[in-house]
């Protein structure tokens, strides 16, 4: 069934290239017989030929103005190899830049040349840097499981911490290094950060397609820059290209759990200053490395696990870093802030010994800083609050040698006596979460809100115990299709953001996803403002269409854009009353009669949902006591969170002794 040559794409891909969903293009499939025939793939999988779903969509009019990137990236993919089609994409990259030069890859072949002429000559018709960057992405989704990446916010935050760190002056420019740069974000976020002259990026990688990506990233982003950049291919532990070589900042996140780092040839290197990294320690031999091509004063920031910190085989190193002052901090990162995406990762932020020791006195401590409370569970594509997490991390860390500062909450200065024990842990919450225990005011204060909330809560019972209803009373409803057409309420729904969503070019309102309800309700992307986004005012109904999130309420504060399976009801006030037709689209009955019920993951039917038909005048009182009931509801879940709180602290307090009545 297979085409010779042809480029296979699946359902997916067209729906992409086409800008919509996937069920779209299966009902094109279904409804036209004028859509070609499947060449590869399965019943559930099937692939279609490139040539022939591009002639179909421009035919039948469904091609939307997206550019030819769509097109080009599954002829990468379909060269099979990944390292083929990372050596392709950063070969592309280059002839983009400078169209005369010669193919530098002898691995590549007829084909990938051919696709790399393609390429080179789209991104100088379309942009060079953002052809790449879209080519590079693809990749890097298409390979994610054997890649480990260092995401852009994390990789910025490094930067900023190691160069408040380091001691000395820009005299001279900047070099920043990292020995196992991938394809290439800490030096990339290293060159977009510091905008002093004379900056050197360094980079090293063993795998060649990495290198090559990490190349041609530094490439366009040191463009009109005096930047002069270098990733060089090689293990940088077992044959060090940069030997010889000082940075002032070093930055890397390293492979984990890697045995066969070169623990029997390089026993005896020189670099292993703070004791032989045993064989299962191999983020101990990198961590060493980085010290090794530090300047004085230099510093170091590098991810790592948080075994690291505790693993009994690491405590002679561990304890040699402490004692001599180069272990400063240790901060604890939320998980989902990078690969693997379940564990609290570690940033280690060392710095080398001064020339002076009057600059930097030997220290008597170390930092440890705990940020593990800045994550968001509940998505499912996890990750920080990153403004909020930087924010802290670095008041934290710019606190380091003052003493006399105030450090934030969950971050401590512990003595080196503390830490040098048997176990030489080093560990922050081990040492921050008898730091946070709630002192006798704050646990007050608590029991004091708790109280309020009670009452407020009895209030309520009173209340809405006293509610009566009639038996069997005859009520008529009308769907909300039926209001729309009427002209009680417009019916907008939300969208899937694009990638120019969130430019900060243009004028921008908080983006509300499910993903977002999942969690806690708060807005986590930007839309344009003149965007096709639908765009919840004030007194708007939202209502989130999918069974495992549905609700329905009045919003309240600034204008907001809706993502997909979000909808925005805007009523005549002269027909509904708003928080009335919130309260009866919230019934949960409701949303049961218009679901699927296939999944959790079910739409549920808007235009199905049922209203009550009640004159306006009938309609405030029914919307008041909706208002109570929502009330009562966020009173019930404060009281909860309230109690939960006091439960933990309070246990804490009684655990720790102490106790007088």
């Amino acid at each position: 069934m297979s085409t010779p040559n042809a480029v296979p794409v699946s359902l997916a891909e067209i729906a992409r290239i086409a800008g919509v969903g996937r069920a779209a293009v299966s009902n094109w499939r279904r409804r036209h017989d004028s859509f070609p025939t499947r060449i590869g793939g399965t019943d559930v999988s099937p692939q279609f030929s490139l040539s022939e779903v591009e002639q179909w969509l421009r035919d039948n009019g469904k091609l939307k103005d997206i550019g030819g990137r769509e097109f080009l990236w599954p002829r990468f993919e379909a060269l099979g190899s990944r390292d083929e089609s990372g050596l392709a994409v950063a070969e592309s990259a280059r002839r983009m830049r400078t169209p005369r030069a010669r193919v530098s890859h002898a691995e590549l072949s007829d084909k990938a040349i051919e696709l790399v002429g393609d390429a080179a000559r789209l991104g100088r018709s379309e942009g060079p840097r953002e052809t790449f960057e879209f080519l590079m992405q693809r990749w890097l989704e298409t390979h994610v499981r054997q890649l480990s990446t260092t995401p852009a916010p994390l990789a910025a935050l490094m930067t900023r911490i190691a160069l408040a760190v380091r001691l000395g002056a820009d005299r001279s420019g900047l070099t920043v290094f990292d020995p196992a740069c991938g394809t290439g974000h800490l030096p990339a976020a290293a060159v977009q950060e510091y905008n002093g002259p004379g900056l050197v990026a360094l980079g090293c990688e063993r795998d060649p397609a990495l290198a090559a990506l990490a190349s041609a990233r530094l490439g366009f982003i040191t463009e009109n820059r005096d930047v002069r950049t270098e990733i060089a291919t090689a293990d940088a532990l077992r044959e060090d290209p940069f030997a010889g070589v000082r940075a002032d900042i070093a930055l890397c996140n390293p492979p984990f759990n890697e045995r066969d780092w070169g623990y029997e040839e390089l026993a005896t290197d020189q670099r292993w200053t703070h004791g032989l990294p045993p064989r299962t320690e191999p983020e101990l031999a990198w961590v060493q490395h980085l010290l090794s091509h530090l300047k004085p004063g230099g510093a170091a920031v590098v991810v790592l696990p948080p075994a690291v910190a505790s693993r009994k085989a690491g405590r002679r190193i561990r304890g040699s870093l402490l004692r001599t002052g180069v272990l400063r901090a240790v901060v604890a990162l939320p998980p989902g802030s990078a690969q693997p995406h379940s564990v609290s990762l570690q940033l280690w932020i060392l710095r080398a010994a001064p020339d002076s020791p009057v600059s930097a006195p030997p220290s008597q401590d170390a930092l440890l800083v705990d940020a593990t409370r800045f994550a968001r569970p509940g998505a499912r594509e996890p990750g920080p609050d990153w403004d909020a997490l930087g924010s802290f991390v670095l008041s934290a860390v710019q606190a380091l040698d003052s003493p006399e500062d105030d450090l934030p909450e969950s971050a401590v200065r512990v003595p080196l006596l503390d830490l040098l024990d048997d176990e030489v842990d080093v560990t922050p919450g081990r040492y921050t979460a008898s730091n946070a225990e709630p002192s006798s005011l704050e646990l007050a204060a608590s029991w004091g809100e708790l109280g309020d909330s009670l009452v407020e809560l009895a209030a309520h019972v009173q209340h809405l115990s006293k509610l009566g209803f009639e038996a069997e009373a005859p009520q008529t409803t009308a769907t909300v299709g039926d209001l729309v057409k009427a002209g009680a309420v417009t019916l907008r729904a939300g969208q899937q953001p694009s990638e120019t969503t969130a430019s900060p070019r243009r004028a921008t309102v908080p983006l509300l996803t499910v993903a977002d309800l999942l969690m806690d309700g708060t807005p986590s992307g930007l839309a344009g403002a003149d965007t096709a986004h639908a765009i919840a005012e004030e007194g708007d109904v939202v209502v989130a269409g999918v069974v495992r999130a549905y609700k329905a309420w009045v919003h309240e504060g600034p204008p907001m854009a809706l993502g997909p399976q979000l909808y925005a009801l805007r009523v005549d006030q002269e027909k509904l009353d708003a928080d009335f037709l919130a309260g009866c689209l919230r019934a949960p009955s409701n949303g049961r009669q218009a679901g699927t019920h296939a999944s959790s993951s079910s739409r549920v039917d808007i235009r199905r949902l049922q209203v009550l038909q009640l004159p306006l005048e009938e309609q405030t009182v029914y919307a008041e006591t909706f208002r109570r009931l929502t009330g009562f509801e966020a009173l019930l879940t404060r009281a909860d969170t309230l109690g939960a709180g006091l439960v933990r602290d309070l246990s804490d307090r009684l655990a720790a002794g102490g106790l007088t009545a």
